[in-house]
């Protein structure tokens, strides 16, 4: 999956116009304008559509964060430079502040069968004996799952 499929479904699944983007990134202290939004959110195919990089998906991951939990005081997180299914997976379970049983719930919905331990091992450190890679199978059934839950 594409970082600018992420964002545009995401963008779908809780119904976010153009400026809402743009003010989650700003909750992240990164100012973007409601242009470059637009051509982040076209189809890879149009020849207009800009490629949205790991660190501005990070950056509005991060402001998603803030958007749904609240702002916290001092310094924000500094975005990844490098982001995988892992931490894009773990980020939006943050923001939603989703409990584990509710993420197997919101990937029934999606017809997507996951025991609570490989579940789990997606959440672990890199370097973790445990450690499991996100597919893109997985996230693409997570995000639908989340359309079918929060856009019936």
């Amino acid at each position: 999956m594409t970082n600018n499929d992420i964002l545009r479904r995401i963008r779908y699944t809780f119904n976010f116009s153009d400026a809402k983007i743009k003010s989650i990134f700003t909750l992240a202290d990164y100012e973007v304008t409601e242009s470059q939004v637009r051509n982040w959110l076209k189809k890879d195919d149009d020849p207009t559509s800009l490629r949205c990089h790991d660190t501005q998906l990070a950056l509005f991951l991060n402001g998603l964060i803030n958007d749904q939990r609240g702002k916290k005081e001092g310094v924000q997180p500094k975005p990844e430079k490098r982001l995988n299914n892992n931490l894009i997976f773990l980020k939006l379970k943050i923001a939603l502040n989703l409990k584990s049983g509710d993420v197997l719930n919101i990937l029934k919905l999606a017809d997507f069968q996951m025991s609570e331990h490989e579940l789990s091992a997606l959440f672990r450190k890199p370097g973790h004996k445990h450690y499991r890679d996100c597919k893109d199978q997985i996230l693409r059934n997570f995000l639908l799952g989340l359309q079918l839950k929060y856009r019936p």
